[in-house]
């Protein structure tokens, strides 16, 4: 996006956030594609069989947004990062619900190869991550946010850096060592 649609899309965001619904008419069509490329972003590593399309995840976060429309929307980047966080809880919260399933409750024929169910193993690393991050954001809830901006929303580093409101050099520090602290913590835990 150039930089004049940039500015266009935070004053949509504001206008939005202040109760112009001709605004979020116009604002749909413009981040639709980038909302897109982070649901296929986020879906790409889920299980095998999984029901939520790219449309599905995308819609999710517009019923979601809409009841965040009197947030205060700084930018573009700063919607985006929103609409990360609401994907990543979305699929956190499908995630926990195949989890809690009692076993054998939603069984599916599988080859004898395949015996090992991996939709569970990932739901239960995913749920370990959540609690790893949630972890860090205890004890550095910057580290915590650049973690969930890059890996769960895709950001760029210098995306990252205009949400966080730090450097870039900042950020890519700060990315370094969470991932080393979240690799440390997981590797506790199993």
């Amino acid at each position: 996006m150039t930089d004049s649609s940039v500015s266009e899309t935070t004053q949509l965001l504001r206008a939005w956030a202040g109760g112009d619904n001709h605004a979020l008419a116009e604002l749909v069509p413009r981040v639709q594609r980038e909302l897109r490329r982070l649901a296929g972003h986020f879906l790409r590593n889920e299980r095998r069989g999984n029901t939520l399309q790219v449309t599905d995840l995308v819609q999710e976060v517009y019923v979601r947004l809409v009841d965040l429309n009197q947030l205060d929307w700084q930018h573009r980047a700063h919607f985006f990062a929103i609409s990360a966080t609401l994907m990543r809880r979305i699929l956190l919260d499908r995630a926990r619900r195949r989890a809690a399933l009692k076993r054998g409750g939603n069984a599916q024929p599988v080859d004898l190869d395949e015996a090992v169910d991996a939709a569970q193993i990932r739901a239960r690393e995913l749920v370990a991550l959540d609690d790893a991050l949630r972890a860090l954001a205890q004890v550095d809830p910057r580290r915590a946010r650049v973690v969930e901006l890059r890996f769960f929303g895709g950001l760029s580093v210098k995306e990252t850096a205009e949400v966080v409101r730090v450097s870039s050099d900042t950020v890519m520090r700060d990315w370094k060592l969470a991932r080393a602290w979240l690799l440390t913590e997981l590797n506790r835990v199993t």
